[in-house]
């Protein structure tokens, strides 16, 4: 089998969380819930939280990745706050249905729209 047939390997792996985790902004609106996050497999770091916005009774929910370092956790409120404009985040990337392949590049994607430096995601 040559190098181009071999199966991609993740670098992160994903805890769900169940949206049990609430995400406010700034100003103290409700936003949502943390729907999961994303870690590193060597470095064991969180490096994304997924976020769920939206939805009744677990339909028409959208998911939005988030740079973890735009997150910052209310131990009295025991919550999240998204430093971010909430326009900028529903503008952000994200998907209804099926998550895309979360690798270097969709990672880079991701910084990129927020402006924040990227993460690394090689296993070596």
């Amino acid at each position: 089998m040559s190098t181009t047939d071999a199966p991609t390997t993740l670098a992160l792996i994903e805890a769900t969380l169940a949206d049990t985790v609430k995400i406010e902004s700034r100003d103290g609106d409700k936003i949502g819930t943390v729907h999961s996050f994303l870690t590193h497999k060597v470095s064991g770091r969180v490096t994304h939280a997924v976020l769920s916005l939206g939805g009744f009774l677990g339909m028409g929910k959208s998911y939005y990745p988030l740079p973890f370092s735009l997150l910052q956790f209310d131990a009295v409120r025991d919550l999240y706050v998204v430093t971010i404009d909430r326009r900028m985040l529903e503008g952000g990337p994200s998907w209804a249905n099926n998550a895309p392949h979360f690798d270097q590049a969709y990672a880079d994607r991701v910084a990129g729209y927020y402006g924040v430096g990227g993460e690394d995601l090689s296993l070596g």
